[in-house]
C-alpha cells in the first residue's frame, strides 16, 4: 500500500469536524496519509480527534509572497517535471477564464506541493472540490498522479460549472454528502460523483441523558434551554433565528445557548438587543466538541436556521445535526438544500427558510410540549443510529480509495 496525499483548506478546523472523523478513520483502516494544507489555523482551540490524527501535516505557502525561496524552488523543480506542459497549459486555460490572484496562488501552491511531496504517494485526494481541487489537479498532472476530490456544500454551489466540470472529467472519482449535491454533479459529469454520506462516529459521542426536565417555558428560574452550534456567516441564518425568538410570546421562559465563532457577531448581538432578547442569549464562541457535548446534553431544544446566501453558498448536511440527534434532542431547521435528507418529520419539524414566522410558531409550539419534544429526540437518535453510521460511510470511501493506493496486478 502506497501513500495518499490529502489536500485540506486548513487544518485543523473546529467546524470541519467530518474531514477530521473521516481521516482518522482512514488511518483506522491501515491508510498511510500525508496531510497538505493551504492555511495555517485560525481557531484557538482543537477537538480532541485532531490529536488522534497519526499523518505527518504540512503546510504549502499561504500566500506566495510569504515564502519566495520556496516557491521559487518549486516551480523550478515543477518545470523539469514530465507534466509541466500539460500542467501549465491546464492552469492557463483557468487563468483565462478567471484571472485572480487567486487562481495563480493555487498553481504556485501546487508546484511546490508536487516538489515536495514524498515521492511513495500513489494519488491525490482533495477536500473540497473548489481551492483544494486546484492544487491537487494541477499537482498530479506534474506529477503524472491520480486524483480524486470529496466536495461538501460552499465548494458545489460557488465553483463556476465550468470549473466543476474539467475537474470532473480529469478525476478518477468524486464524492459528495448529499444527495442533492450528488444529483447536481452528476449532471454535469455523468456518473463520476458518488454519494457517500459522513455519518455520524456514535463511538465518539456519550449516550444522551436517560431523562430531562420537563421544562415547558412557564418557570422563569428554570428556562428551556435551546441549543444552536454553526458560524456567524450569512448561510446560517442567524438573523432569521433571532428574529423569531423576539416573536415568541414575552412571557416564556427560554434560553438560547450559541457555539460558534464569525463575522457576523457584533450585528447579531446589535439585533438580539434591538429585540430586547439580549440577556436571554449565551454566545460562547467557538469551542471544541467537548463543549459541543455539554451544551448539547444539557439543551432541550437544537434550531438551525440555514438558508441559501446572496452567493448561492449554502450547506449541505451539517453534521451537527446528526451530534444534536445521537444526545435526543429534538430539531427544529429548514427545509433548505440537503438538511431534510436527515430531518424527516418523525424527528424534528422542517420550517421554510428565510421564515422568521414559521420559525418562531415552531419554536413556541416545541418550547411548551416536553412530551413532543421527548418524542422527536427519541425518533431522531434512532434516525442516527439506524441510517446514518460512520463505518458505512468509511467502508464506501476506502473501497474507491484502495484501488488508487494498490500497485497494479501483474499480468
Amino acid at each position: 500500500m502506497k501513500r495518499l496525499t490529502v489536500i485540506v483548506k486548513g487544518w485543523p478546523r473546529l467546524s470541519e469536524t467530518f474531514v477530521a472523523q473521516e481521516l482518522v478513520g482512514l488511518e483506522a483502516l491501515g491508510l498511510e496519509l500525508d496531510l497538505w494544507s493551504l492555511r495555517h489555523p485560525t481557531d484557538t482551540r482543537r477537538h480532541a480527534l485532531h490529536l488522534q490524527l497519526k499523518a505527518r501535516v504540512r503546510y504549502l505557502p499561504e500566500y506566495l509572497w510569504q515564502e519566495p525561496g520556496r516557491v521559487a524552488r518549486g516551480i523550478g523543480a515543477a518545470f523539469r517535471l514530465p507534466g509541466w506542459r500539460a500542467a501549465f497549459a491546464a492552469f492557463l486555460r483557468d487563468w483565462r477564464r478567471d484571472p485572480t490572484p487567486n487562481r495563480g496562488r493555487r498553481f504556485g501552491q501546487a508546484c511546490v506541493l508536487a516538489a515536495e511531496m514524498d515521492p511513495a504517494t500513489a494519488h491525490l485526494y482533495a477536500h473540497f472540490i473548489h481551492t483544494p481541487g486546484s492544487v491537487a489537479r494541477y499537482a498530479a498532472i506534474l506529477r503524472g498522479l491520480g486524483w480524486s476530490a470529496s466536495a461538501h456544500a460552499k465548494d458545489i454551489w460557488t465553483t463556476p460549472a465550468w470549473e466543476k466540470a474539467e475537474k470532473l472529467a480529469d478525476m478518477a472519482w468524486c464524492t459528495t454528502c448529499t444527495a442533492a449535491g450528488a444529483d447536481h454533479l452528476n449532471a454535469l459529469v455523468p456518473g463520476k460523483t458518488h454519494l457517500v454520506y459522513h455519518g455520524l462516529d456514535l463511538s465518539r459521542w456519550p449516550a444522551p441523558p436517560e431523562t430531562r426536565a420537563p421544562r415547558d417555558g412557564t418557570d422563569a428560574q428554570d428556562p428551556v434551554q435551546i441549543v444552536s452550534v454553526g458560524r456567524l456567516v450569512a448561510k446560517k441564518g442567524y438573523d432569521d433565528l433571532i428574529a423569531a425568538l423576539g416573536r415568541l410570546d414575552k412571557n416564556t421562559a427560554w434560553r438560547l445557548v450559541h457555539i460558534g465563532g464569525g463575522p457576523l457577531k457584533a450585528s447579531l448581538q446589535a439585533q438580539a438587543a434591538a429585540a430586547g432578547i439580549a440577556d436571554r442569549i449565551d454566545w460562547r464562541g467557538a469551542q471544541d466538541q467537548s463543549h459541543v457535548r455539554a451544551a448539547l446534553a444539557a439543551g432541550d431544544l437544537f434550531v438551525l436556521a440555514s438558508r441559501v446566501a446572496a452567493d448561492g453558498d449554502r450547506d449541505g448536511l451539517p453534521n451537527v445535526l446528526m451530534e444534536a440527534a445521537s444526545q435526543g434532542l429534538a430539531l427544529v431547521a429548514t427545509d433548505v438544500a440537503a438538511i431534510p435528507e436527515f430531518v424527516a418529520e418523525a424527528c424534528g419539524v422542517l420550517v421554510p427558510p428565510g421564515d422568521p414566522a414559521s420559525l418562531a410558531t415552531a419554536l413556541q409550539s416545541l418550547i411548551g410540549d416536553p412530551t413532543a419534544r421527548a418524542r422527536l429526540g427519541t425518533a431522531a437518535q434512532s434516525r442516527v443510529q439506524r441510517d446514518f453510521p460512520f463505518a458505512r460511510g468509511r467502508e464506501a470511501l476506502y473501497q474507491l480509495l484502495h484501488p488508487c493506493l494498490s500497485p497494479p496486478t501483474p499480468r
